[in-house]
């Protein structure tokens, strides 16, 4: 079964469940965890290992347990952080009680930030922010995914925190299960090259989660787009093949879900608020 192109929440990592073909409580039946190092655990103490991560809850803010989140969401480091916490405590011989606390300690240390920086081309994307910034934060999204537009006030208030230190990059990522999330890709860029690609983005967010034709001309209209040009790069797909280069190289770089975010490269599989990005952002980029 393939996770790839996956809606994440904005407040944590889990799935836009219609993507998924595991029923409502399909993951209980789950016993090998996706992601899951059991190191030699077998038996009772898998068993019981198990049984922890069914009914203890994932701190990424998903809603769902850990053994959910991991079945559901492979790509969420933060149950992949407290699994493998549980995974060594149970095999360390610790009492029920003390794995929970142990547990707790974890999910409080917060999500990690991906050491290891990569390099993301942003030649052509559209860019927020000032040039002078020392902190480039890349955004893969989805007009159609729920998610996404819930980043965008949060996106919105880190940059009124810190004005002069954070420029946005967008990059497209348009997610297989929403219909209508190319399109509006597409039609973003076609706004771009009149130069109101932030104009029409915050347009297409507003009205979420219609993406339709009509409702995307409305905008064009509103923007004061030469609405022949517009009109003529939409239908011809002109920037399909962008869409397309910007998915496959977002996809190279870790990218299996929507929103996701890099900071100067640097993956985030965490939590994304304000209240959680800017002293994060603070700390690691001084």
């Amino acid at each position: 079964m393939t996770f790839r192109r996956l809606a994440l929440p904005v407040l944590g990592t889990a799935l836009c469940f219609a993507t998924l073909a595991f029923g409502q409580a399909a993951w209980q039946a789950v016993t090998d965890l996706p992601g899951v190092d059991w190191k030699g655990l077998v038996g009772a103490k898998k068993t019981a290992a198990l049984r922890v991560m069914q009914a203890e809850g994932c701190s990424c803010g998903c809603d769902m347990k850990i053994a959910e989140c991991r079945v559901k969401d492979p790509s969420c480091g933060v149950s992949t952080k407290l699994a493998s916490s549980i995974v060594k405590d149970t095999a360390a011989g610790k009492s029920a009680q003390a794995i929970r606390a142990e547990l707790q300690r974890v999910a409080a240390e917060g999500p990690p930030v991906l050491e290891d920086a990569i390099t993301i081309s942003t030649v052509g994307a559209p860019v927020l922010g000032p040039a002078t910034a020392k902190i480039t934060i890349v955004e893969y999204s989805d007009f159609q995914c729920p998610y996404c537009s819930k980043a965008v006030l949060e996106m919105k208030e880190v940059m009124r925190q810190m004005p002069k230190d954070v420029k946005l990059v967008f990059k497209q990522f348009p997610l297989d299960s929403h219909s209508q999330a190319q399109f509006g890709a597409e039609a973003s860029l076609a706004a771009q090259a009149q130069g109101k690609f932030w104009e029409m983005h915050d347009l297409l967010y507003a009205g979420f989660p219609d993406v339709s034709r009509n409702r995307v001309m409305g905008y064009a209209r509103q923007l004061n787009l030469d609405l022949k040009r517009f009109t003529a790069e939409v239908d011809s797909h002109k920037y399909k093949a962008r869409v397309q280069k910007e998915e496959q190289a977002g996809e190279a770089s870790g990218v299996s879900g929507t929103p996701s975010f890099f900071f100067n490269g640097r993956k985030y599989n965490g939590v994304f608020t304000a209240a959680a990005v800017v002293p994060l952002l603070r700390k690691e980029f001084k």
